[in-house]
Formats: structure tokens, C-alpha cells, sequence
């Protein structure tokens, strides 16, 4: 293993020992997020050899079953999926993984790159399933990391206008940097006057609203924010039960969908990676060694920068 990002779920699940109804019965071992190099592969793999630097999708199914057959393992009931209970992740020095769930770095992709196209996928996953595209104007709720590769895969699907929100201005920042057309710093307004400001800011209402953090105001936000006709998609997790105006979703047909995970992104996201048209090396603003862990996860816990990334091999701290 070379570089490993620490998502928020991690975090949660070293707190809480759960989230809704994953809960951790024995020791577990972190990190979902990564990438390495081959050292040794089994007698009937082909495309892979030792040597070969990978980045590694954590959901693997175990059953060939109706998702499956459909293409969208991800629902799969039985999917094995590194750092989910019972499932131990990757946040340790050697690893083993389906190969078939490994795909090679180009030569110009480098680790870290390579362990990002874990939260790229839940971007291309979320666009996908917004229906971005050319011209789309779209409104990003939170930008933390899964804000932030939303808004960036939303500008390379065709989005000609991306306004994204958040309490931190140091983050609204960093959207900046990474394409966003417009900022919306928030603080104590209501959701209808959150929803009025993206339409004031954007000049109409967005077609497309993803909303990352969770946030029941959010939420409410999120549908008053959306266009007649619109799409919201809920990427954040929050409370099982929220407080949501769905009949004015329903009046209005605002069409909420949810994403779980991601299927069928990696080859997309690698892709996007070696043409340089999307950078995502500025989300990365913390690294530690693997022996760091515990003050790795606290900067995590504390909000800190965008992303921490470990370094698993203690040969090589590169990017």
C-alpha cells in the first residue's frame, strides 16, 4: 500500500463504532480510499503483474445477482466493501484485493491521485445520476471533499454554471480554486433565504442540486433551491428521519434521488485523471506517516484542510 485517504466515514466509525445500521463487533481496520503496488498476483490473473502501481475499488460483490446482472453492484446486499462492518479496509502496509477490482495507473497518475478516484467516483456517480450535462446549471450543498469532486466532475460533464455553499470560508476558497463560478458563504439564514440567494447569485434556479453534507436544513435548501422539473440528488448521509417540505418537491416535480456508493466509475475517473483535465492534487492538504495515524484521524475529526492522506510506505512519502 503507498497512499490512503481518510474519508469521514472512517472517522465516524473510530468514534461511534457505527453508522445507521453498520456497527463494528470486533476490531476493524480502516481505509477505503487507495492505491499501491502490485507485489504479487494469483495464477489466473492477467492483466496486472508485479510492479504495476493500482488504484483499488473497495466494493467487491461476492454474489452474482440481480445488481450484478444489472450493472449496479453497488446495491448488491451481500457486497464486500473495505472498512464497512465486517469488512476490514486498507490503512495498513500489505493488502490483499480481488484483482479484477485493482486498475492500473497510467504513468502520469500519481498515488495520491490514484487513491482520490475513490471520492471522484461519488461525484461522477452523483452528476451521473443528476443527469449533468452540457449547460447544466447546478447548486452544490457543503464543500468538504465530496462537495468539492462534485463540483469538479459537474464542470467536466458540461456544467456551465456551478454555485456550491458552506459555513468555511477557507473551503469556499478552495471551490474557487477548483472551478466554482460562485460562492455562498451561509451562517444562520433560513432555507427558503438560502434557496433565494442561489437564485439571485446563478440568475435563475439551478436545474440540479447535489447536496453533500447531511443537513436537514440542507435538504430543505436543496428543494427549495431546485427548479420546477429539477433533479435534487442526496449524497450526505444524516439522520435516519428528517423534516423535509415534500410537497412542494411534489407539486413542483422535483425529482429527489439518493446515491449509495458508486458502481462502474473507476476506468472514467482514471481516465479523467491522465488527460489533466480535472486536477484534484489541491484537495490533498495533509499527509502523515502510517505511524501518525491517531494525529491523522484528529485532524480529520478536527475539519481541518480538505483531505489527509497516509502514507503507507515508509520508502516512498511521494505524492
Amino acid at each position: 500500500m503507498h497512499s490512503v485517504g481518510i474519508c469521514g466515514s472512517d472517522v465516524h466509525y473510530w468514534q461511534h463504532g457505527r453508522i445507521g445500521d453498520f456497527i463494528v463487533k470486533k476490531p476493524m481496520v480502516l481505509g477505503h480510499e487507495a492505491s499501491g503496488t502490485v507485489i504479487k498476483v494469483g495464477a489466473s490473473v492477467n492483466h496486472l503483474k508485479p510492479g504495476d502501481r493500482v488504484a483499488i475499488e473497495p466494493g467487491v460483490p461476492r454474489e452474482n445477482d440481480e445488481y450484478c446482472k444489472n450493472g449496479r453492484y453497488n446495491l448488491s446486499p451481500t457486497i464486500f466493501f473495505c472498512a464497512t462492518p465486517p469488512d476490514d479496509g486498507n490503512l495498513c502496509r500489505y493488502y490483499t484485493h480481488n484483482a479484477s477490482f485493482c486498475y492500473k495507473l497510467p504513468d502520469n497518475v500519481t498515488f495520491e491521485e490514484g487513491a482520490l478516484v475513490e471520492p471522484l467516483s461519488v461525484g461522477i456517480h452523483a452528476c451521473r445520476r443528476a443527469g449533468v450535462t452540457l449547460g447544466s446549471r447546478v447548486f452544490i450543498c457543503g464543500a468538504g471533499p465530496i462537495g468539492l469532486v462534485s463540483l469538479i466532475v459537474a464542470k467536466m460533464m458540461g456544467a456551465s454554471q456551478v454555485i456550491i455553499s458552506d459555513l468555511s470560508s477557507s473551503r469556499l476558497e478552495k471551490a474557487k480554486e477548483v472551478g466554482a463560478d460562485f460562492i455562498l458563504q451561509v451562517a444562520k439564514e433560513t432555507p427558503q433565504q438560502i434557496a433565494q440567494k442561489v437564485e439571485g447569485l446563478l440568475g435563475c434556479m439551478p436545474e440540479i442540486t447535489i447536496e453533500c453534507t447531511g443537513a436537514e436544513a440542507c435538504i430543505q435548501a436543496g428543494i427549495y433551491a431546485t427548479r420546477s422539473g429539477g433533479t435534487l440528488i442526496l449524497v450526505g448521509l444524516g439522520p435516519a428521519m428528517v423534516n423535509v417540505p415534500i410537497v412542494n418537491a411534489a407539486v413542483r416535480e422535483v425529482d429527489i434521488r439518493g446515491i449509495f456508493r458508486y458502481c462502474n466509475t473507476w476506468p472514467m475517473a482514471i481516465s479523467m485523471l491522465a488527460s489533466k483535465r480535472v486536477n484534484v492534487a489541491p484537495l490533498v492538504t495533509h499527509r502523515f506517516p502510517l505511524e501518525k495515524a491517531v494525529q491523522a484521524f484528529e485532524t480529520t475529526m478536527r475539519g481541518e484542510g480538505v483531505k489527509v492522506m497516509l502514507k503507507c510506505d515508509q520508502n516512498d512519502l511521494n505524492p
